[in-house]
């Protein structure tokens, strides 16, 4: 089996695919770069509170990512098996479970956001911040996570542009309002991280209008309207469960994981902390390619099973896993070369400084490795239906090595900060190799039936 496949319609498809989605995740790296140099701005404090506060939310996002992406693996094949009443009880399915999540988080942060801080930080001043600004945000969990969701079902039938758009709004409008509520311009009240909230809360509206509002007012590939929401789904119900459960569980645990990370990060030390959201910033705008291509892919692949060309989705598999170390190299390199001017625009201490080097360092070589597994985990194993396997391993790998020797290297061993977060993530190094020993198998490919 070659490479690369040379079949340019192949590459035309991805580009129209991956392109979309890449440019919304380089608006949405773009809008956290510009909140964290703003809040950089009042210091380290500020950007530590508002930070460990999002690694909450971002549990809360990851379900919403895993519930999407979930569901997106039936509606693209779905879609390439043309089976269209099985595509809409699958967006229903999805609307009825996002509900329950986003009620259970947002009463969850409405009754004690200062015990949720206290987990990710002993530091009260620290904490506190970290409080207003969730109880602020507690909207954003309905606005946001069908925002989310909708994205990534509209991604599976070809319509990427539509998220994209939503995201050059969202982008305009969060970056507009936070200078004016953190700092206090246009005769509003300097309200620093609080304000920063409130931005982020305007943007979420104007996502979820734009995106939710097509849906429901102009698409055409799954044509759901607000009455089908009360359909009976019994039909798809023991589907939906085999396939899209593990990928919210797996991404669910993954979320859980990474605020497990964030703890660790948090009890070492503010100064870890504040550098650390520095080198999130760099990993995410080095990875927008990876994710564009992860979830093109996922969608590429479940398409072309849904037409019962496995041999081709094979094929297209060695491909991508190809493309993702070509683009773990061009990663590297780019965050070799940014790191410096990054830093050098945030109002940090030397020490700081230090630190936030170190850790872009291990983030440079991490890369190399998570390139060409997300593109396999999130994308051509998802799409083949292979939930349950990846939710063993990403179970297997985060919770059994990452954490834990994470966990030691910190607290026990006081290892130099590049090491901890080499330790912190050692888990993308074991998966690039599992992946690709799971697609060379074929045993990723799963049937699934219509209902």
């Amino acid at each position: 089996m070659r490479l690369f496949v040379r079949d340019k319609r192949f590459y035309l498809t991805l580009l129209a695919f991956a392109l979309p989605i890449a440019a919304q995740s380089l608006i949405t790296v773009g809008v956290n770069m510009a909140d964290n140099i703003m809040l950089g701005q009042l210091g380290e404090t500020p950007m530590s509170g508002v930070t460990l506060a999002n690694n909450f939310i971002s549990i809360y996002q990851i379900m919403c990512m895993g519930l999407g992406m979930g569901a997106s693996v039936l509606t693209s094949r779905f879609y390439g098996m043309r089976a269209q009443d099985s595509l809409k009880k699958t967006v229903v399915l999805m609307f009825r479970l996002e509900f329950v999540i986003a009620t259970i988080f947002a009463a969850a942060t409405a009754a004690v956001p200062g015990m949720i801080m206290e987990i990710y930080t002993p530091d009260a001043e620290v904490a506190a911040i970290g409080i207003g600004y969730l109880l602020i945000s507690i909207p954003c969990y309905y606005l946001n996570g069908y925002a989310l969701t909708t994205s990534l079902i509209l991604r599976s039938v070809g319509k990427a542009t539509v998220p994209l758009l939503s995201s050059v709004c969202s982008f305009f409008i969060n970056i507009f309002f936070n200078w004016v509520f953190i700092f206090g311009k246009l005769g509003s009240p300097a309200m620093g991280a609080n304000g920063a909230a409130l931005g982020t809360l305007f943007a979420r509206v104007v996502e979820f209008l734009v995106t939710v509002g097509y849906l429901f007012l102009k698409d055409q590939k799954i044509r759901l309207r607000v009455r089908d929401l009360f359909m009976s789904v019994r039909d798809l119900v023991r589907e939906y469960i085999s396939i899209s459960i593990p990928v919210l569980v797996s991404d669910t645990l993954l979320g859980l994981g990474n605020s497990a990370v964030a703890i660790v990060m948090g009890h070492i030390g503010a100064t870890f902390v504040a550098a650390n959201s520095i080198t999130t910033v760099v990993m995410q705008l080095a990875t927008v390619v990876i994710q564009g291509i992860s979830q093109a892919s996922c969608t590429m692949t479940g398409i072309t099973l849904g037409e019962g060309d496995t041999g081709k989705a094979q094929a297209q598999g060695v491909t991508f896993a190809a493309l993702g170390v070509v683009i773990g190299v061009f990663g590297c390199v780019l965050i070799l070369l940014l790191r410096g001017p990054i830093i050098s625009a945030y109002n940090i201490t030397e020490e700081t400084r230090a630190l936030a080097r170190e850790l872009m360092d291990a983030v440079a070589v991490i890369i190399l490795f998570q390139s060409a597994n997300s593109i396999l985990t999130k994308g051509v194993l998802r799409g083949g239906g292979d939930t349950k396997f990846l939710m063993i391993a990403d179970i297997l790998f985060l919770w059994v090595c990452s954490i834990p020797l994470g966990a030691l290297a910190g607290f026990v061993f006081h290892w130099p900060g590049f090491w901890i977060y080499i330790m912190l993530k050692i888990d993308q190094f074991i998966k690039a190799v599992w992946c690709v020993f799971r697609l060379r198998s074929g045993k990723w490919i799963k049937k699934i039936k219509s209902a």
